[in-house]
């Protein structure tokens, strides 16, 4: 998994067909999608409940590009390696959700994976300049985590400009989490972002036998975030 600012597109599997993910996740790749996003919920840390590592293992033959793993739980650390032996290659943890952040940042790269931190829309940046070099990945939660579907929260865009400059020439990738849409990617792309994390605006109209649909969602996302990265 090497590393570049090109635009990625990471379709969220929360909005897929939950009764087929394998031809979902082959579909989507097939269509563009360079990363497959699996939004981790426990019940606890936000309120909904889906994927536990059995799922993430069934699905991993599946994935041929990136598997983004973003967990929305709380305690963290103790899941970390289950979640990396079922294949991640990204794991995400919340920098609210728990008291040694630093310690869960060491685990998951100690666990072979490339290590992320989540934000929540109220937390700000200042708590993250001691992390920086314990990090390949950023995600700026731009909805309040636990359900997909919600309205982009505005705020967040000058949380990533800031982010992109603290980060300087480090290679951490700054993630977008909620309500991307090709009216709302470029608004990030300008900021900075390079992943966007991209639910129901890749899958609607679609299905695995209509999956051109996919294809012209992510393009959409992706030729509106490159054309404001065109105008900086």
């Amino acid at each position: 998994m090497s590393f570049d600012r090109s635009i990625k597109i990471a379709p969220s599997i929360l909005s897929a067909d939950f009764a087929d993910f394998g031809r979902e996740i082959q579909a989507i790749e097939a269509q563009g999608a360079d990363w497959v996003h699996v939004d981790v919920m426990d019940g606890h840390f936000v309120p909904n409940l889906t994927f536990g590592p059995p799922l993430c293992k069934a699905i991993r033959p599946h994935i041929k590009t990136v598997m983004d793993v973003h967990l929305m739980i709380s305690p963290v650390d103790q899941y970390i390696d289950a979640y990396a032996e079922a294949g991640a290659d990204v794991i995400t943890a919340h920098l609210e959700a728990g008291p040694h952040i630093h310690r869960t940042l060491q685990a998951i790269r100690g666990a072979g994976c490339k290590a992320g931190l989540a934000l929540n829309p109220g937390t700000g940046i200042e708590q993250i300049d001691y992390l920086l070099d314990q990090l390949d990945l950023i995600c700026v939660m731009t909805v309040n985590p636990g359900f997909g579907g919600q309205k982009f929260i505005h705020s967040q865009i000058d949380k990533v400009r800031k982010l992109r400059a603290m980060i300087g020439d480090r290679p951490i990738h700054i993630e977008i989490d909620g309500g991307i849409t090709p009216e709302t990617a470029p608004l990030m792309a300008a900021a900075g972002a390079d992943v966007l994390v991209a639910g129901s605006a890749v899958f609607k109209g679609g299905s695995v036998t209509n999956p051109d649909v996919y294809g012209r969602n992510i393009t959409a996302i992706r030729t509106a975030a490159e054309a404001a990265r065109v105008k900086e």
